[in-house]
């Protein structure tokens, strides 16, 4: 059998191939005029590609699935323990035994997904496996589709700005900072917030504060990845 050099190159250690980093958002969810259905899943698949990148631990791509609060209606989702059970679950087992992998870090691009944490204990006892979930961006990213989104479309190059003067056209987009869900804004407080935010001040894009918030989760993941190595 081949000898693997897992020293080679730009790795925080040798170890740090035991560390999977698994991007989870969602491909098929409306975004406004200007941003694709799956910005979510983009912007995962770059920040964990990125730690991966700068760290050596191993990049083992997307969770093509994904699930959302029932309030929240404005994209194609499954209940989150049919995504837990049949896509989520297969996806690790599959990375682990085909990669030796110790450690995953789930790099969440979507706001839906949080209710995954509710079963990461589950996953680690069935699974044999280390789990973090990082929800950094949709923590900092601000209202769906709003200035913090539009931003990091700007950076990643998936923008299109010709779209902008009709994307806070609430009737026709009412998916934009959620303004036009009213389920949605009605069972949580800070939906409604983050709304208003929209409908008051509208939205903008800020190459600076795009490239900000990118950074930033990047190095939050890469903060959790040495945390498992305990590096940090």
């Amino acid at each position: 059998m081949v000898k693997l050099r897992y020293s080679s190159g730009n790795v925080l250690s040798p170890d740090v191939h035991s560390v999977g980093v698994l991007a989870v958002g969602s491909h098929r969810e409306n975004h406004g005029a200007a941003l694709p259905i799956d910005t979510d899943s983009k912007v995962a698949a770059y920040l964990a590609l990125h730690a991966s990148l700068k760290t050596g631990a191993t990049f083992i791509g997307i969770l093509y699935a994904a699930t959302e609060y029932d309030y929240v209606k404005h994209g194609d989702h499954m209940p989150v323990d049919e995504l837990v059970e049949n896509e989520l679950k297969p996806t690790l087992r599959s990375a682990k035994k085909s990669l030796s992998l110790e450690k995953v870090v789930l790099v969440n691009g979507h706001g839906g997904n949080v209710p995954i944490k509710g079963y990461i204990k589950d996953l680690e006892g069935d699974l044999n496996l280390k789990i973090i979930f990082n929800n950094s961006i949709v923590e900092i990213e601000g209202p769906h589709a709003g200035t913090g989104e539009l931003s990091m479309g700007a950076v990643l190059g998936f923008l299109d700005e010709s779209k902008l003067d009709e994307h806070c056209n609430f009737q026709k987009y009412p998916e934009v900072g959620m303004v036009g869900l009213n389920e949605a804004r009605e069972a949580e407080e800070g939906i409604d917030k983050g709304a208003r935010a929209v409908e008051n001040e509208g939205v903008c894009v800020d190459r600076e504060l795009g490239k900000k918030l990118l950074d930033e989760a990047v190095e939050d993941i890469v903060g959790n990845i040495k945390q498992l190595l305990n590096l940090k």
